[in-house]
């Protein structure tokens, strides 16, 4: 089934006729919302950006549309998180793109992990632990501090395939990493009061960000990542968050309500609902706007303000 679908995307993307009569600007195609507004923010007019996922989907779970094949085969660059969070849809995109200069190990593979201190790296490799990254964590877009990380590797990558525009890549994503070190500083104090709270979330989204400001990562929905939870498992979550007087439980907004809804009454905790990505909802609107979002909404549900 997978090398049928492969053969159609490959079909599609090379009979469709390349755009001869487009400015020539370089062409980025990013996984994620977020890479897209921060390589916007890096290339200025020198570039079409344009992202795989729209934001508001389970980034693990990305579908295969032959599009997106077309889109990866014009490509120029390629601009992923890595940390293998795309495992689920780049590999066979790629392949069936049919874009040499775009696969894995070449110069225009940018790997925005590159720079990052990975969470979680397991000691071990067992799928029976569920969806485990043998490379750590991917999910330190919701760390702002890795956002500047991020505008750093794609500063190098790009740099790399167009030495021409160095300069202005370089300038540019200088000004992106004063205005984030501006808005770090200013949720560091916004976020005061999260320092030291026990959080649940649906997936393990949230450990970087927590990470940053202070709050306790106490546990997920899923058993693992990637596991559904069991009757038992919450269960035993719910008593668990009793005992420990667990305040928050985060339902990142491509999972299912009911039952984040549940652990969070049965405990008495507050539930919070989050985008995972850049455009997860209205008001994250860009990567800025995102953990604006996300700082001042579970301030507001720890502060009741």
């Amino acid at each position: 089934m997978r090398r049928t679908l492969l053969l159609v995307l490959a079909i599609l993307a090379a009979l469709l006729p390349a755009d001869a009569g487009a400015a020539k600007k370089i062409r980025v195609v990013t996984t994620i919302p977020d890479l897209a507004d921060i390589t916007r923010q890096v290339t200025g007019d020198l570039a079409d950006v344009t992202s795989i996922a729209t934001g508001v989907e389970d980034v693990h779970a990305v579908p295969m549309k032959p599009s997106f094949a077309v889109v990866l085969n014009r490509a120029d660059v390629v601009v992923l998180m890595g940390l293998e969070m795309e495992h689920a849809f780049l590999p066979a995109l790629l392949e069936a793109s049919r874009n040499p200069r775009i696969q894995r190990d070449q110069p225009a593979y940018i790997d925005c992990s590159v720079y990052v201190r990975p969470l979680e790296v397991p000691t071990r490799l067992d799928r029976s632990l569920g969806d485990i990254h043998p490379m750590g964590n991917p999910h330190f877009n919701l760390d702002p501090g890795n956002g500047k990380n991020i505008v750093r590797a794609i500063v190098d990558g790009l740099s790399r395939n167009y030495p021409e525009h160095a300069s202005t890549f370089k300038k540019n994503g200088e000004a992106y990493v004063a205005k984030l070190d501006e808005a770090i500083a200013r949720w560091q104090r916004e976020a005061a009061p999260l320092r030291g709270k026990k959080v649940v979330s649906y997936h393990p989204d949230l450990i970087y960000f927590a990470e940053r400001f202070g709050m306790i990562q106490f546990g997920t929905i899923e058993i693992r990542p990637g596991i559904d939870p069991t009757p038992a498992h919450i269960a035993d979550l719910i008593e668990r968050m009793r005992q420990a007087k667990v305040e928050i439980v985060v339902r990142e907004l491509h999972y299912p309500a009911g039952l984040a809804s549940t652990v969070a009454s049965s405990t008495g905790a507050k539930l919070v609902e989050l985008p995972a990505m850049v455009r997860g909802t209205p008001e994250a609107k860009d990567y800025i706007s995102l953990i604006d979002y996300n700082v001042r909404t579970l301030v507001k549900a720890v502060t009741g303000g």
